[in-house]
């Protein structure tokens, strides 16, 4: 897939989420979603959680331990990401909410570096297969590509759910172990 097509196709599906997270239902979708993360979480038992802070829609992970959702018996961390060189980490993480930005602009923690052992990874398109079309500056791509050993969890809307024919893998594209949205696990 060329990246123009990427690029087309990253929008359209922004633009969709966008529709859906203003609609009626989202705060019935929102809750769904909540449970479907819990229940996985429940089944992973991480020893250290990465999640993220949203933007542009995301769903809010964070929401979770903040309403007691989930048990949070495990430590989080956020990711921080650089834009040179470009590279992401993640750091340590009490679960309130940041203050500190990160050299994109997004909201992270200055806590030490870390490396959890199950990440929620926020999809602006998937595959039915585990494959996640993100914002395109290959942060997370790179990341989990030097931690092949941590359990990469997909956090979606439904309506973010791409064809296998719409979306051809790249080299540097890796499934995902599972993508949840608010109609369950989808993929995995």
């Amino acid at each position: 897939m060329t990246l123009p097509a990427r690029q087309t196709l990253r929008q359209r599906l922004l633009e969709s989420r966008e529709r859906f997270v203003s609609s009626l239902g989202s705060g019935e979708a929102q809750d769904a979603l909540a449970a479907h993360v819990s229940g996985v979480l429940a089944t992973l038992e991480p020893e250290c959680l990465g999640a993220y802070w949203p933007i542009r829609s995301e769903f809010n992970a964070g929401a979770l331990w903040r309403a007691d959702k989930v048990n949070t018996s495990f430590s989080l961390a956020l990711p921080f990401t650089r834009r040179e060189p470009r590279q992401m980490h993640y750091r340590q993480w009490d679960g309130r909410e940041p203050t500190l930005r990160d050299e994109c602009g997004i909201a992270s923690t200055a806590g030490r570096e870390i490396v959890p052992d199950v990440v929620l990874v926020p999809c602006v398109g998937f595959t039915a297969s585990g494959y996640r079309l993100g914002y395109g500056g290959g942060y997370f791509d790179r990341w989990l590509a030097a931690h092949p050993h941590v359990t990469a969890v997909g956090v979606a809307w439904s309506v973010g759910e791409i064809s296998e024919s719409e979306f051809a893998p790249e080299p540097h594209d890796l499934p995902l172990a599972a993508v949840v949205t608010e109609r369950g696990v989808v993929a995995s």
